[in-house]
């Protein structure tokens, strides 16, 4: 029984880079590539008219971060499976694109079996890697080698608020203190788990199961 095709997208600011993937990936049985595109606008725009089965997506575009977009089009499109094609290779991105809604992660040089099995575990419903991401997120990061940092009692509420999505003025208002008090937590907070923002403070928090 022959598999339906898969409607695939490629979203890359490199023109070059789509042209090469359209090559390599011309002859593949169950995947038909109908667009491509430039920026995150154009693919955002395009689902809501037109669903795909797989978009394979760079980080880096014009408009807007490809971990951010990831997010942004599994609110549009829940079952479109997106896989990451970088060249970033830093452990916190590769985690954030993951729990942003990407069923995979390569690297640009993976090769096109690598690819190939990445494709057919996302489309299983699976998290796939190329070989050198399996690598990078296997090392323990700086964090973890530490250890969780020690937190005060009102750290821990900051943190938990903070990770709920909640600023420093909703915050204050919640724990009766002025939103310059919650921002002096927050930044104590970041240096603390030695990281630079809120979402490697809360992502940090979570892998060492402080929240």
């Amino acid at each position: 029984m022959q598999m339906p095709e898969l409607i695939t997208a490629i979203v890359d600011d490199h023109p070059i880079v789509i042209e090469g993937l359209k090559t390599l990936l011309a002859n593949e049985e169950n995947l038909r590539i109908t667009s491509s595109f430039c920026t995150g606008a154009d693919i955002l725009a395009y689902l809501l008219d037109q669903p795909l089965d797989l978009i394979l997506l760079d980080i880096t575009l014009p408009d807007i971060s490809g971990i951010e977009l990831c997010k942004q089009i599994k609110q549009i499109s829940i079952n479109t499976r997106i896989l990451i094609l970088s060249n970033h290779t830093e452990r916190s991105i590769i985690m954030q694109a993951i729990q942003n809604g990407a069923s995979g992660y390569l690297l640009k040089n993976s090769s096109i079996e690598e690819l190939r099995h990445c494709i057919a575990e996302a489309i299983k419903g699976n998290i796939c890697y190329s070989k050198e991401v399996m690598e990078i997120i296997s090392r323990p990061s700086k964090n973890e080698l530490q250890g969780a940092p020690r937190l005060t009692r009102r750290e821990k509420e900051i943190l938990a608020l903070i990770a709920a999505g909640k600023t420093s003025q909703i915050i204050g208002q919640e724990l009766f203190l002025s939103p310059l008090t919650v921002d002096t937590h927050r930044k104590n907070l970041i240096q603390k788990f030695g990281v630079k923002n809120v979402a490697e403070l809360v992502m940090a928090a979570t892998q060492q199961q402080v929240l």
